[in-house]
C-alpha cells in the first residue's frame, strides 16, 4: 500500500509575518495594528508581536501616527536577487533571434540613474551599421531601450527628468511635454522607437524586460542607420523587439 504524500509542514509564525510584510509592501501608506489583524484574520496580539520583529529587523518602521509601513529593505533583498540573475544568459536566445531576423546591431541594456547601460550586444551583419560598445551608455529618455525601461516607470521618473533633457540632435526630446506624448505613444505600442534623439540618423527600437510585479529591469534593443530601414521596417521591427522582450520577461517569471 503506497503511503499518501504529505504536504510540506509550514511554519504558521513565519507564514504569518510574511504575509503582514507583502500586505504593507502592497499598501500606498501605513496601516495599524487593528486594520492588519483585521485584513489578514489574526489576532492582535499575534499581529503586533510580528510587527516588533520585522520592525527589529529592519523590514518595517513605526511611524509617527502610530502606524507600520514597509521599508526599503524588502526592495533591496529583491534588487539584490534580480541583479545576481544572470540576464546575459537568460537573454542570450532572444539577442540571437533578433540578430538573425535583422542582421542589425541587437542590445541588452540595464538602467542606471537617468541612463542605460549596454551589457551585452550582437553585432550588425550589415557594411553600414551603428555602434555602442558592452559598457557604453546613453541617456534614458532618447534611445529605443531607456524611452521602453522608461516608459513603465514614467510617474516615479518624470520628476526627476525636469531640467535634465538635454539635446543631442534635432530630434531630441527636450520638455516634458513632448516626452509625456512619446511615453503614452511607448505604452499604447508595446515597444520604443528612437528617431536619431541620440545620434544623427541612427534608429532604434526597445521593449523592456519585465518583473512579475511589472517592475522594469532591462530592455532589448534594435538599432540601425536610417539608411537601412525598408518601408513598412518600424512595425516590424517594433513587433520583433516586443515579442522577444515578452519572452525574456516570461522566463524571469519561471525562475
Amino acid at each position: 500500500m503506497t503511503e499518501t504524500a504529505r504536504a510540506p509542514k509550514v511554519d504558521s509564525t513565519l507564514s504569518k509575518g510574511i504575509a503582514i510584510l507583502e500586505n504593507l509592501a502592497a499598501s500606498n501608506g501605513g496601516k495599524g495594528v487593528t486594520e492588519l489583524s483585521r485584513e489578514l484574520d489574526l489576532t492582535k496580539s499575534n499581529t503586533f508581536r510580528l510587527l516588533q520583529t520585522l520592525t527589529t529587523l529592519g523590514y518595517v518602521k513605526h511611524l509617527e501616527d502610530k502606524t507600520y509601513a514597509a521599508t526599503l529593505k524588502t526592495w533591496q533583498v529583491g534588487r539584490a536577487l534580480v541583479e545576481n540573475l544572470n540576464l546575459r544568459a537568460v537573454a542570450a536566445p532572444e539577442l540571437a533571434h533578433l540578430s538573425q531576423e535583422t542582421g542589425e546591431a541587437i542590445y541588452l541594456a540595464v538602467p542606471e540613474g537617468l541612463s542605460v547601460v549596454y551589457i551585452d550586444k550582437v553585432e550588425s551583419l550589415k557594411p553600414i551599421r551603428s555602434w555602442n560598445p558592452v559598457g557604453g551608455s546613453a541617456p534614458i529618455y532618447c534611445v529605443g531601450t531607456g524611452k521602453a525601461i522608461l516608459s513603465h516607470c514614467y510617474k516615479r521618473m518624470r520628476e526627476k527628468l525636469d531640467g535634465n533633457l538635454d539635446r543631442f540632435t534635432d530630434n531630441t526630446l527636450t520638455t516634458l511635454a513632448e516626452l509625456d506624448d512619446d511615453m503614452a505613444a511607448t505604452r499604447k505600442r508595446g515597444y520604443a522607437f528612437d528617431q536619431g534623439e541620440f545620434r544623427e540618423r541612427i534608429l532604434s527600437f526597445g521593449a523592456a524586460v519585465l518583473l512579475p510585479d511589472g517592475e522594469p529591469i532591462a530592455a532589448l534593443g534594435i538599432s540601425l542607420p536610417d539608411i537601412n530601414m525598408g518601408a513598412g521596417g518600424e512595425g516590424h521591427l517594433g513587433m520583433l523587439v516586443r515579442q522577444a522582450a515578452e519572452s525574456v520577461s516570461r522566463k524571469l517569471g519561471q525562475l
